[in-house]
């Protein structure tokens, strides 16, 4: 018996390792395929995130610990709100400019409402939100309807909005926010349970959903990936999500601030991948002229978007305040504004229009986040952040243009 249980076992483990090696040139070749054709994905990205981890570990232990990740997705929570309004602008072809000081005045707006007009902190955030959306179409409408550009138009915004920040604050310039609703939207943890029940159903819902999308794209007789590629990812994000919750745990558990991210990019992430809407923003930042002869209406877009883009600078206002329990002067000022559109940019959101997706805001304001929370570790001078942060965001662009060069050449 011993005899000819052996040659069976060889063949078992010879097509055992064909199979694995057969799966790895599956995923290899698809990938190089489309590397050459300019899709290179989140790759990059992922590459680039892996790569600041491993410095800043052997340079700074701590960087990878509980408490420090928890604090990362803290400092993450409010650049990544407002650069998922930049990137749905991106997706026009467009710039926004005023985000930053449209985040400055929300935030001032709803200290003022709380503190000195004894608002309701629901009502308060309602009205904050509502101004901030508000911005956004009358800048889009400026831009899509007049005919200004919208470079110019969010510029005037950038300037102008600082004023009203100031003239809100008044001569005191802060105002401190103590309302235990508003400070638990940044300084909150979910339990434990909680945190563990979202993972699990995260990651459950991202495989549901990539499977589905999958077949339907078989259905309608489209390309699909390889098997063993969708495999692969739906493994990686499972194995990203149960661990980020398995490290957030070991400290106070998963931050109420990071679940709202993680909920606005999901939602945008599916507004513009499964909604006519969506499909709408993608035709107007490819070819705008086509997207009207096709009869969608790019100033209607433009305008939606727009006033999208000025409803998440709102939200990284509230975040701010419930942050620094505080609403200052000095509120999305400095460089908030560039490291929303870095992350954007850096993520994987292309600069010339109709190529991204929500979570390149999530991905890059991850890399800015660990950029400056490894170098203050260091206590690494500002100086040196922002020449880092500057020739990061160089490279994202440049493998952007040279990615849409490639796309050009495979004709895509």
């Amino acid at each position: 018996m011993a005899s000819l249980r052996a040659p069976r076992e060889r063949d078992t483990a010879a097509a055992h390792d064909q199979g694995v090696s057969g799966a790895f040139g599956a995923m290899s070749r698809y990938s190089l395929q489309r590397w050459r054709q300019g899709e290179l994905g989140a790759l990059p990205v992922i590459l680039g995130l892996v790569a600041i981890a491993t410095y800043f570990q052997t340079q700074e232990p701590t960087f990878l610990s509980s408490r420090n990740l928890s604090n990362l997705v803290l400092q993450i929570a409010a650049t990544g709100s407002v650069a998922v309004g930049i990137v749905l602008v991106l997706l026009l072809g467009e710039i926004d400019l005023s985000v930053g000081s449209v985040s400055g005045l929300c935030s001032a707006m709803l200290g003022v409402l709380i503190v000195k007009s004894g608002w309701p902190w629901w009502l308060a955030i309602l009205a904050v939100l509502a101004t901030g959306a508000a911005i956004g179409a009358f800048q889009g409408a400026w831009f899509a309807l007049v005919g200004v550009p919208a470079f110019v138009v969010t510029l005037a915004g950038f300037l102008a909005w600082q004023g009203v920040q100031l003239r809100v604050l008044g001569s005191t310039g802060t105002v401190n926010v103590f309302e235990p609703h508003i400070s638990e939207i940044a300084q909150s943890y979910l339990p434990h349970l909680w945190g563990w029940a979202l993972g699990v159903g995260a990651a459950g819902l991202y495989a549901v959903s990539l499977w589905i999308g999958q077949i339907r794209r078989r259905r309608a007789g489209l390309a699909t990936a390889p098997v063993v590629v969708v495999a692969g990812r739906t493994v990686l994000v499972v194995a990203l999500s149960l661990a980020s919750v398995e490290i957030l745990s070991r400290f106070n558990g998963v931050p109420t601030a990071g679940v709202i991210l993680l909920g606005l990019v999901v939602f945008f992430s599916l507004l513009t991948t499964r909604t006519r809407f969506g499909r709408y923003i993608f035709a107007v930042g490819g070819n705008a002229e086509a997207a009207r002869r096709a009869g969608v209406s790019p100033a209607r877009i433009r305008i939606v978007v727009f006033s999208l883009a000025g409803l998440m600078a709102a939200v990284g206002g509230i975040i701010f305040v419930s942050r620094l329990t505080a609403a200052s002067t000095q509120t999305g000022g400095g460089t908030f504004l560039l490291e929303a559109i870095a992350a954007a940019v850096i993520g994987g959101t292309s600069l010339f229009g109709g190529r991204g997706s929500a979570w390149s805001a999530l991905l890059g304001a991850l890399v800015i986040g660990s950029v400056s929370n490894g170098l203050d570790l260091m206590a690494q001078p500002p100086e040196i952040k922002y020449m880092v942060e500057g020739a990061i965001l160089l490279a994202a662009v440049t493998v952007d243009a040279v990615a849409r060069r490639s796309r050009a050449a495979a004709g895509r």
